[in-house]
């Protein structure tokens, strides 16, 4: 993983020049200023005695396809996001900078931006690589070798067309399927109950209905199909033998 500016100097916003000397001939009121007892300044709680905060750090996590299909870019969003604090904090300095990863990596979006900006809390997370019996106390197991699916330990109710629709994603991990491509290989051409690419998308969050909180291992690409996404709290457990599906 890497980072790259979008920018590669901070910008720099002040006030505007005449209204600074506007305010410089401003009459003075008649009566004099009544005293009030400072207020201390609220504490960031994360800020340790002897230390000052000097600014702060917003991981975003979206990639170019999901920006697409809300209507927007990574640039709209950054410029956003810096107009938004010129106008709540005027002299405030911003700086982006976009984090890359190669083509198909997997994982949520947010983790990869932190992974690549180096945050300590995500850096500690990832070198920590539990074993099989640690990923199986929590988290998800796709037991191809069982046919069937542990989500936080915890046998997940899938039907076998939903388990087999899983697994023909989870042994092709990274690579987009068509919607074509799952319904030639999951259902034959006289089965009464065989979708159309329309109707594959009802199976497919049937499926991930199921999957609760980690629904997004079954990642939408829109406009082409799906794709299984290994994150780092997912545990594939093989067969001993080839799966017959892959051919």
């Amino acid at each position: 993983m890497s980072i790259a500016p979008l920018e590669t100097r901070p910008t720099h916003l002040t006030r505007l020049a005449h209204g600074a000397a506007a305010a410089a001939v401003a009459p003075a009121p008649a009566a004099a200023p009544v005293a009030h007892p400072a207020d201390p300044a609220p504490r960031i709680r994360a800020v340790p005695e002897g230390t000052e905060a000097r600014g702060f750090v917003l991981y975003v996590g979206i990639d170019e396809d999901k920006a697409t299909a809300d209507g927007t870019d990574l640039g709209a969003i950054v410029a956003e996001l810096r107009a938004l604090a010129a106008r709540l904090a005027p002299s405030s300095e911003t700086y982006a900078a976009v984090a890359l990863a190669p083509r198909g990596a997997g994982g949520r979006d947010v983790d990869v931006v932190r992974l690549a900006l180096q945050d300590p809390a995500a850096l500690a997370k990832h070198r920590h690589t539990p074993d099989e019996d640690d990923r199986a106390r929590d988290g998800v197991v796709v037991d191809l070798s069982r046919k069937r699916v542990l989500l936080d330990n915890t046998v997940a109710g899938l039907t076998y067309k939903e388990f087999e629709l899983l697994q023909y994603l989870v042994l092709r991990e990274g690579r987009t399927i068509e919607r074509a491509e799952l319904i030639t290989a999951l259902w034959s051409s006289g089965d009464e109950e065989a979708p159309n690419e329309r109707t594959i998308d009802v199976h497919v969050r049937r499926l991930r209905s199921k999957l609760g909180d980690y629904e997004d291992i079954v990642r939408t690409v829109r406009g082409v199909g799906y794709r299984f996404d290994r994150h780092a709290d997912v545990s594939v457990r093989h067969t001993s033998t080839p799966s017959p599906d892959l051919f």
